[in-house]
């Protein structure tokens, strides 16, 4: 049975052990990273580990915001759209996460204007406080008792300071009270500037402290983002001014060459055994034979590999978070070599006549998701270029379908063939709405999460999945190929390796070509440094051999 304490709102289980990470001094410090390497400290040592993201913007998910502003759009399991923090969190961790481990100032408000809709408070006055805190409250304690995870991560994002984050912070202010010290500590991210001439300054850690603590949060521990390792006198100062132990002043130091090296840096520093001891669980012995694996292949390569992965014009690397690190957990874990991601801009293709200039010493390409409509000619090119000069390619999700319109296009000859998120009025519509192919009004649904996949036997994709008859595979997608096609697709030589149970096409294999897969699904989603996804391992495997 778990454990209770009294506090305002009642008994609050206290199973789980918390701890809040927050951040300040400016944004973009890494708090996803240090919370995601922290969890995975703990996972080494033993104890289960549940995350989530707090974020206090207004919007109710990620699924409508741009990934130009604000990075990918990571799926969970259960086809929650989310920030691409929680990406970081299952790359770093074993975390099974859910909707459950994202909550937004959208989602809070949502839930206690319903509430107030339907009358639950009784006809008090609705406040920030107590209701949208106790909302806050509410939804990090039941993370907690739904893993029973020993130990969760919450990490509220923003930066001290921000108007829109007071709820969250004064959310986290009452559950470290309530909770007591040694269920929940105060973990701050900070910044310890390098001014030219080499000096550091912890001025501006200091200043951001005292906001803390003027909300009412005393930071446990600190970690202090640095070009440099801080020497003891720093460290003591910081303590000193910010009302924390010496011991308790850790370095987030740049790292120079993989953010994978963070878990074993914060274990040199103790940071594990400051947190195991100040939330009162026993004393472990971290195993961090994993990383050590990972990071002595990756400083030890026995190859190169060279991939050019396609967008628009200008994308932001976070735009294609999780497939960078898929092929780079690939190229490293899978493989022992060393990885090279070429950007290709498609619109800088349709802005030339010679192609071939962009794919010189390219092993491989991939084409990951987009939306709209700009550089679709180029992304054309680039899959006809692949297709024809035997390249190993690979498309996920809208570089899947251009696989279906290229050859239709190019051997078919049917020059109006598209896509109707593009061309409503085309004569061959090879992609569309699986609503307009069924004859039905277009509502277009989103498919989200993970669906079954029935594998074609004898097939690369049944090899790469080392045999299997069905796989499950997470989705983002709202236009599929159009199976009235199929037969014409197999005359160009673009076969069909797999289905969902709906019948909705899953996968394009070239037939005579050396690795030429498009999945409808987005394999980067489940990769792991220590366990790179089996598509990817077997496209670079591909590109090794080109």
């Amino acid at each position: 049975m778990a454990l209770t304490k009294e506090g305002n709102s009642g008994k609050i289980a206290i199973m789980s052990k918390y701890i809040i990470v927050t951040g300040g001094v400016c944004s973009s410090l890494g708090k996803g990273v240090a919370a995601s390497s922290v969890g995975s400290l703990l996972e080494c040592c033993g104890l289960s580990v549940a995350m989530m993201k707090c974020d206090p913007y207004i919007n109710v998910d990620a699924g409508n915001m741009s990934p130009y502003q604000h990075g990918e759009v990571y799926v969970t399991e259960d086809g929650a759209e989310t920030d691409l923090d929680l990406g970081t969190y299952s790359r770093f961790t074993n975390v099974s996460l859910t909707k459950l481990n994202s909550v937004t100032t959208g989602k809070v408000y949502n839930e206690v204007i319903s509430n107030e809709r339907s009358g639950r408070y009784n006809g008090r006055t609705v406040q920030v406080i107590p209701h949208i805190t106790d909302e806050i409250k509410r939804r990090i304690l039941a993370v907690g008792n739904h893993t029973g995870a020993d130990v969760v991560i919450v990490e509220i994002g923003g930066t001290v300071g921000d108007i829109e984050l007071i709820p969250f912070l004064e959310a986290a202010r009452q559950l470290i009270r309530e909770l007591g010290k040694g269920n929940a500590l105060s973990l701050y991210l900070t910044l310890v500037p390098m001014l030219f001439g080499g000096e550091l300054k912890t001025k501006p850690t200091q200043h951001s402290v005292k906001k803390m603590q003027e909300i009412g949060i005393q930071p446990d521990i600190l970690l202090c983002r640095s070009e440099n390792p801080l020497d003891a006198d720093l460290r003591k100062k910081i303590a000193l001014f910010c009302n924390v132990e010496p011991t308790a002043v850790f370095t987030s130091v740049d790292v120079h060459s993989t953010v994978y090296e963070l878990p074993l840096e914060f274990h040199r520093q103790g940071l594990d055994a400051k947190i195991l001891s100040r939330l009162g669980l026993s004393d472990r012995k971290a195993d961090l034979t994993p990383w050590e694996n990972f990071l002595h292949k990756y400083n030890n390569p026995q190859g190169k590999v060279t991939i050019g992965l396609m967008g628009r014009q200008n994308f932001p690397d976070d735009c294609y978070k999780s497939v960078r690190e898929a092929i780079f957990h690939a190229a490293v874990a899978g493989h022992n070599v060393e990885l090279e991601i070429r950007r290709i801009e498609a619109e800088s293709l349709e802005a030339t006549d010679n192609i071939a200039q962009f794919f010189e010493g390219l092993d491989g390409l991939l084409i990951p998701d987009s939306y709209g409509q700009r550089g679709f000619l180029g992304m054309l090119a680039g899959v006809r270029y692949a297709r024809e000069h035997k390249i190993p390619f690979l498309g996920i999700n809208s570089g899947m379908q251009l696989m279906a319109i290229e050859s239709a296009r190019n051997i078919l000859g049917w020059k109006d063939a598209d896509s109707t998120e593009f061309v409503q009025s085309t004569s061959h519509p090879v992609i569309s709405l699986p609503e307009e192919q069924s004859g039905l009004s277009a509502a277009g649904l989103m498919r989200l999460g993970a669906f079954t996949i029935a594998l074609q036997s004898g097939s690369r994709l049944a090899e790469v999945y080392n045999g299997a008859t069905q796989i499950s595979e997470r989705h983002r997608s709202k236009y599929a190929f159009d199976p009235r096609y199929t037969q014409d697709m197999a005359q160009c030589g673009l076969e069909i390796s797999a289905k969902a149970q709906d019948g909705l096409v899953e996968a394009f294999e070239w037939k005579d070509h050396p690795w030429g897969v498009g999945v409808q699904f987005h394999p980067e989603f489940t990769s792991r440094p220590t366990k790179p996804h089996p598509l990817f391992k077997s496209f670079v495997a591909a590109a090794l051999n080109k």
